[in-house]
């Protein structure tokens, strides 16, 4: 079998990649430009991925998800000296967005209280619902007066 026709069977097309990924090819060559992928082997002018690739998209996917920049990504995946641990150079940018994601948790928490009152409230005006202005429920119900509707 030619060196070709092996490529081609063990490597996948960038449709393919994006399709499992669930993103769009321009996405996929975009992370290859910025290089947070590595340029993709080619066979007839089309890019050829290994399958492990996916794995990459999906750390990518997750990071994205979590609030890192792209640049903070890069950092995370790319440019690693022999002999370097991931976690020593994950430890600053790590501890860094940790505090960002800790912020992040902290608003969805009291925004998490202040919906449980509003649900609860039987205010007709929101400037009449002191409990919800305030966000202090009193074991998670509002201490409003009036009876909701």
């Amino acid at each position: 079998m030619p060196r070709s026709a092996v490529v081609a069977a063990t490597t996948l097309s960038i449709g393919a990649i994006a399709e499992r990924a669930g993103l769009n090819t321009s996405a996929i060559r975009y992370y290859e430009r910025i290089g947070l992928l590595p340029r993709a082997p080619r066979l007839a002018g089309r890019r050829r991925y290994d399958p492990a690739i996916l794995e990459w998209l999906s750390l990518i996917a997750l990071a994205r998800e979590a609030g890192f920049s792209m640049a903070e990504i890069k950092r995370l995946v790319t440019d690693f000296s022999p002999g370097t641990r991931p976690a020593a150079r994950w430890q600053e940018l790590a501890e860094r967005k940790l505090d960002e994601i800790d912020a992040v948790i902290a608003r969805a928490e009291r925004m998490r209280a202040v919906l449980r009152i509003a649900v609860d409230c039987g205010c007709f005006r929101l400037e009449d619902c002191r409990a919800l202005l305030d966000a202090g429920p009193e074991h998670g119900r509002s201490p409003c007066v009036l009876p909701s509707m």
